[in-house]
């Protein structure tokens, strides 16, 4: 869907590219590279989804930017300008549109895209549970320089539970730990701590129990001669959660959050479903990836996934083809030698009041 006007979503028509009558002939343009399957041009909606989606990185990552440069943290701000760039020039090919992706998990498209390969790739897999549940474990909330300590942690911790009931499985005496967890971090604006916590699937109730009991008694400190024993210091048993999987669908997404929130509440007490009242907290959120950095944030553990086929990354070098570019002021692509813009998308004004207004660069 290509529209005259980059503010009317409704008066575009649809069209493929040989009706279009924008693009040079086939003889006069060089051939370019196409890489994977494309999106359908005709689907609009998705498109739609994706120009927000730029839009959003793009606005967020600039603010990313200039806290990793002020922090010297130049590689950081390189990773951050990667998913700025991410699919800011497209190409539209036989109905289809292509781009490259930056594959940053900062980047709302990609990250997107990869929400998507997950489900698909495990949820034949884990449809086949008979009873599975969503279980939280987590830690006591932390302040920013203890972050990335905790983060690995959370691993070291996770990876020593596993082991050990991987070995008691074998010799016949527990049942074996089987699920698919996600790392996420949230940051509560008022006492500037974060909450760093696993999102993990398993099978049945007696998994989902077992995992808590042996994430509390992991992190419970050693007891020393002499000194107060606080065998709750490090996570509280009321935070760990369990719950029944009703919707298996609505579980995985949850599960697969990637990362973190980019939207919180400024008072987590006073929760609000209006995107208005909602922040960017750009530090905290760069705090929050930069302890991510080289994590594995989903993963499986004790079972094979079905049905797994390695796929190739289709290309094609084509001479039929319209370069479209991404325009920041039109939150949009746009054809520079028709002034079209590709999907109409008209950023709402909550959204525009969010990006604009609400971004918070503060120490956090």
């Amino acid at each position: 869907m290509r529209h005259q006007d980059n503010r009317s979503s409704s008066e575009g028509s649809i069209y493929t590219l040989a009706q279009s009558g924008t693009a040079k002939s086939a003889s006069t343009l060089p051939y370019t590279l196409i890489l994977g399957n494309g999106t359908d041009l005709n689907d609009n909606a998705s498109l739609n989804k994706r120009a927000k989606r730029k839009t959003i990185t793009n606005r967020m990552v600039l603010s990313l930017i200039d806290i990793a440069n002020a922090n010297g943290e130049y590689d950081r701000a390189k990773q951050y300008w990667n998913a700025f760039h991410c699919q800011n020039e497209v190409t539209i090919s036989n109905n289809r549109i292509y781009g490259k992706y930056c594959k940053n998990r900062f980047c709302t498209i990609c990250a997107a895209i990869r929400k998507a390969e997950i489900i698909n790739k495990y949820y034949t897999t884990i449809s086949q549970w008979e009873d599975p549940h969503f279980v939280t474990l987590t830690v006591k909330a932390c302040k920013a320089e203890k972050l990335d300590e905790w983060v690995k942690k959370m691993y070291k911790a996770f990876n020593l539970i596993h082991g050990r009931c991987k070995k008691r499985h074998q010799r016949g005496n527990e049942i074996k730990l089987i699920g698919v967890k996600s790392l996420e971090c949230n940051f509560n604006p008022i006492k500037k701590t974060y909450n760093p916590h696993f999102h993990i699937i398993v099978p049945n109730a007696e998994v989902a129990h077992l995992l808590r009991k042996e994430w509390i008694e992991q992190w419970r400190p050693i007891q020393k001669a002499n000194c107060n024993y606080n065998k709750y210091k490090y996570t509280n048993p009321a935070a760990q959660d369990i719950r029944k999987i009703n919707d298996l669908e609505h579980a995985l997404i949850e599960t697969i959050k990637y990362g973190s929130k980019i939207f919180t509440e400024p008072d987590l007490k006073k929760k609000s479903r209006l995107p208005e009242d909602h922040t960017i907290y750009a530090s905290a959120l760069h705090n929050i990836f930069s302890a991510m950095q080289g994590k594995r944030l989903f993963d499986r553990f004790g079972f094979n996934v079905l049905n797994q086929t390695n796929k190739s990354t289709l290309s094609n070098w084509v001479n039929n083809y319209e370069k479209w570019e991404y325009s920041t002021q039109a939150c949009d692509w746009v054809n520079e030698s028709t002034g079209e813009t590709l999907t109409g998308y008209a950023l709402p004004m909550h959204l525009r009041h969010l990006l604009e207004e609400c971004i918070n660069t503060k120490l956090s």
